[in-house]
């Protein structure tokens, strides 16, 4: 479970402020979070991972407070593609994750343009929807706890739109992962479990979906 609180202050920069009263997400959810721009989602989820450090309140994981001396290992626990990824060119490849790489690759229809040699990516010259669905595959393979995805399917197409929400993010579920996503796509909230909306930094509204 990751855990904010009490009265917990996040990153902040002139003149804004993250805060946050309270937020509990259990593991195995999947959550979307919204808002308008500048509304602070992306701070909250880099702040849920530790790359922000909070000002005040606690971060907690499992209810063990992370602190300097685990931050590097709590950070472990997530996978994320941000709107502004970087695509690296090696992948986790092991006996187990080479079957997985093929299907996932065909999967995204991306297997007739890129091949998995020695570790490495054939090519990442692609588009930019189909360099998200290669990070995507590198997010798969690593097998991390939480996921999060920052506006994944912003530049796909209507097709890979409902893959991305209806089975990707479906199978990790079932896999019992914890996923966090942000999404403008509000036909698709009712696939997830939880919704947050955020408004200056703070919570507007949180409820099941």
């Amino acid at each position: 479970m990751l855990l904010l609180r009490p009265n917990f202050t996040g990153y902040s920069y002139t003149p804004f402020t993250l805060t946050i009263p309270h937020l509990e997400i259990p593991a195995g959810q999947l959550l979307f979070i919204v808002g308008g721009n500048g509304s602070g989602k992306s701070t909250l989820v880099k702040t849920l991972m530790g790359l922000y450090p909070p000002e005040n309140g606690r971060l907690a994981w499992d209810n063990q407070t992370i602190t300097d001396e685990n931050l590097s290992n709590y950070r472990e626990n997530f996978s994320a593609i941000f709107a502004d990824f970087y695509l690296f060119d090696r992948v986790l490849e092991t006996e187990h994750t080479k079957k997985q790489a093929q299907i996932y690759l065909e999967k995204l229809q991306i297997a007739h343009k890129v091949q998995i040699q020695d570790g490495m990516l054939s090519t990442t010259a692609l588009s930019t929807g189909q360099r998200k669905r290669l990070a995507l595959l590198n997010a798969y393979l690593e097998d991390r706890s939480v996921y999060v995805f920052d506006e994944w399917a912003s530049d796909q197409d209507p097709v890979f739109r409902d893959l991305f929400y209806h089975t990707i993010l479906q199978e990790l579920k079932q896999r019992g992962k914890t996923v966090i996503v942000i999404s403008h796509d509000d036909r698709y909230f009712k696939v997830g479990d939880r919704l947050i909306k955020l408004d200056y930094g703070t919570i507007e509204s949180d409820r099941l979906t």
